[in-house]
């Protein structure tokens, strides 16, 4: 099977059912130094002004303009001043919601993604294992080089895209968000079970 990036579409529905659907998905970016790609293993889905967890349970301000917008873009976000998050704008322009990807397993240019997560690492910390690489939401935005320049970008081409590779998984799992001290009732992170690049509860 070909690959193709997903339409603007796969995005514009419910924002459950586009979680679920991008569990085997494969987001790509692509950049001077290399590409980098995984596919999506975890995510976390936040939707509407009434999901206290979600950036729009505020309102409409600046920084979460973008779940607002149009659906199928990219929403990325500093999050405690330290790890970039990468989202996928969900539902019809107006409507609030996205999904946090929250874990990859690799599939293109490892050595990349392992020298850009061991810069700045420790003296002596041992690289990340493959598994290891993408597992938790700040950890495969430093793996594949994603910062706040890629916050707003159309997902359905260009350097950053989200593509059916035609891969399958084991049927995924809903459980709980993680992370998170609110909303935390709702069973709203879909993930395949067993996979080793899936980030832990703590």
């Amino acid at each position: 099977m070909r690959a193709t990036a997903l339409p603007r579409a796969f995005y514009a529905r419910p924002t459950l059912k586009a979680a679920h659907d991008l569990i085997g998905k494969v987001v790509v970016h692509v950049t001077a130094a290399g590409t980098a790609a995984g596919m999506i293993v975890e995510v976390e889905a936040y939707a509407g002004e009434d999901d206290p967890a979600c950036h729009a349970a505020a309102g409409l301000t600046g920084r979460n303009a973008p779940l607002y917008g149009a659906p199928g873009r990219a929403y990325v976000y500093l999050n405690y001043g330290l790890h970039h998050l990468l989202n996928a704008v969900t539902e019809p322009a107006g409507s609030p919601g996205a999904v946090l990807i929250r874990a990859l397993e690799p599939r293109d240019g490892f050595a990349l993604m392992r020298r850009r997560r061991t810069r700045g690492a420790r003296a002596g910390a041992p690289p990340p294992s493959d598994d290891a690489l993408c597992r938790g939401p700040g950890n495969l935005t430093a793996a594949l080089g994603i910062t706040l320049a890629q916050n707003g970008t159309p997902l359905g081409g260009g350097t950053l895209y989200i593509e059916d590779r035609g891969e399958r998984t084991a049927p995924p799992v809903w459980t709980p968000r993680i992370g998170i001290r609110v909303g935390v009732e709702r069973r709203w992170r879909c993930h395949v079970p067993g996979c080793p690049s899936v980030s832990a509860r703590r």
